[in-house]
C-alpha cells in the first residue's frame, strides 16, 4: 500500500530468489512448512497504521470494561469451562480487512478476533526471512516499539510466567501432526518449551505430569494451543488429562477466553471498524438482501460452518432454540491492494497483542498477513494462485 516501497520489492523481485527463499524457511525452522508462503509482504502506511490503532482501541475498550465477563458469560459451553480463569486473556488477535469505504479511502474492517495465541514464534521468523531475501526498507518495523530481541523476550515471559521452561508445556493434540507445527519449533527455540501432545500428559491427583527422555516431569503451567472443536472431534484419544478438569496448573492463554472473545463479542462492539453484526435469535425477521450477508456458527475455527452466500432456507433450517448460536455478519467487500506482477491482490490484517498480568490493557506487539486472489481468505479459494498465502506486514515509521 506504499507504491515506493512495493515498486522497490517488485522490480528486485525474481522468482529464483523466491524459491531460495522457501527452500530457507524449511532449512532454518528444520520443518517442512506445509503452508502457502506469500511471495511478498505487506507495506503498510503511517495514515493507514493510524486507523488499525484506532479501531484496535476502540475493541479494547469493550474488552476492558468492568462487566466484560459478565457480558460473555454465555460464550462459554457449560460442559466446556474451565476452572481457575485468569483475569483476562494474555493474548489477543484482531483480524482486519482491507476494504474501500464510501469516500473512496482505504479502512480496516474487523472479520474476525480471538483471544487465543496465534503464530507469535512463526511471525518473528518469516520477517526475517523475507528483510533476508527481498527488499525491505531498513526502517520499516514489523514489531510495535519492540527490538526483536526485546520482542523474543516478552514472548518468553509471558509463556513462561516465571517457571522454568521445563516445567511448562505448549499444549496441543499431535503437535507435529498440525499445520503450525513449524511455529511450535520456532516458540521452543525461543522460550524453551517444548510442544507435548495432551494425549502423553499423565494425572496423578491434581497434578499433571508429562515425560522427557523417560523422566517425569511436573507441569506448572500450559501455553494452550488445543481447540475445543478439534478435541471434541477426536473420539480416538485416550486422555488421562480432560481440560474441564479441576487440576493445579496454571494457564499461558486460559481456554475459556478462546470463547469470550471471538465471534460471540462482535453483536456488542459498536465502531465504524467494525460491519453490522448480530445473533440470529435477535432476528424478528431476517434481512431481505441477504446476499449482502455471511452465516457464522458461533463455535467453529478456521471458517468451518461459515455460508458465504445466504439463502432464507439456510436460516429457517436452523431450529429457534440453536439461533443464539448464530450471527448474521454485513459482507464486506476486500479492496485488491497490493500490486503483484500479473494484477492486485486482497489482503487481511492480523494484529497480535499480549496482555501482561497485573497490566491495564493488552499491547501491540507483532502482526500477521494473508494475501488473497479468491472470493475469501483461506486456502481452499486460492488454489494454484500466485503471490497469496501467509506473509507480514511491515509498517511505516511515523
Amino acid at each position: 500500500m506504499i507504491t515506493s516501497a512495493r515498486h522497490s520489492y517488485n522490480a528486485s523481485f525474481s522468482e529464483k530468489e523466491y524459491q531460495l527463499f522457501l527452500s530457507d524457511l524449511n532449512s532454518s525452522a528444520h520443518h517442512i512448512v506445509p503452508f502457502r508462503v506469500a511471495e511478498s509482504p505487506v507495506f503498510v502506511s503511517r495514515h493507514f497504521k493510524k486507523k488499525l490503532l484506532a479501531a484496535s482501541e476502540q475493541i479494547i475498550d469493550f474488552i476492558t470494561t468492568d462487566n466484560f465477563k459478565k457480558i460473555t458469560e454465555r460464550a462459554i459451553p457449560k460442559n466446556l469451562f474451565v476452572p481457575h480463569e485468569t483475569n483476562h486473556t494474555h493474548f489477543l488477535a484482531l483480524d482486519f480487512a482491507v476494504v474501500k469505504n464510501q469516500a473512496g479511502e482505504l479502512e480496516p474492517q474487523l472479520i474476525e478476533m480471538q483471544g487465543f495465541p496465534s503464530l507469535f514464534g512463526w511471525q518473528d521468523f518469516l520477517a526475517a526471512k523475507y528483510r533476508e531475501h527481498f527488499s525491505v526498507p531498513e526502517n520499516y518495523f514489523n514489531h510495535f516499539e519492540l527490538t526483536r530481541s526485546d520482542y523474543q523476550q516478552l514472548i518468553k515471559k509471558i509463556m513462561l510466567g516465571g517457571h522454568d521452561a521445563e516445567h511448562v508445556v505448549l499444549l496441543e493434540i499431535e503437535p507435529m501432526k498440525q499445520n503450525t507445527a513449524v511455529d511450535f519449533l520456532i516458540s521452543q527455540q525461543m522460550t524453551g518449551v517444548a510442544p507435548v501432545d495432551i494425549a502423553d500428559v499423565k494425572r496423578e491427583g491434581r497434578k499433571l505430569y508429562y515425560l522427557k527422555n523417560g523422566q517425569k516431569i511436573l507441569i506448572e503451567r500450559i501455553y494452550n494451543r488445543v481447540i475445543f472443536d478439534e478435541l471434541i472431534k477426536r473420539k480416538d484419544l485416550q486422555l488421562q488429562f480432560n481440560l474441564t478438569e479441576d487440576v493445579e496448573v496454571e494457564w499461558a492463554g486460559h481456554p475459556n477466553w478462546f470463547f469470550r472473545i471471538s465471534k460471540f463479542t462482535m453483536p456488542f462492539l459498536k465502531s465504524p471498524f467494525v460491519p453490522e453484526c448480530k445473533f440470529l435469535s435477535d432476528y424478528q425477521s431476517f434481512p431481505a438482501d441477504l446476499e449482502n450477508y455471511v452465516l457464522k456458527p458461533l463455535f467453529s475455527f478456521s471458517g468451518a460452518g461459515v455460508i458465504f452466500h445466504v439463502k432464507q432456507s439456510d436460516l429457517e433450517s436452523i431450529p429457534v432454540s440453536e439461533r443464539e448460536n448464530f450471527l448474521l455478519q454485513r459482507k464486506i467487500q476486500y479492496e485488491p491492494v497490493i500490486q503483484a506482477p500479473d494484477g492486485l491482490v486482497k489482503t487481511e490484517i492480523r494484529l497480535l497483542f499480549v496482555w501482561e498480568e497485573n497490566k491495564p490493557r493488552p499491547v501491540l506487539v507483532t502482526n500477521l498477513a494473508r494475501l488473497s486472489r479468491g472470493e475469501m481468505i483461506g486456502v481452499k479459494f486460492n488454489k494454484d494462485k500466485t503471490w497469496v498465502g501467509g506473509s507480514v506486514c511491515f509498517f511505516e515509521p511515523d
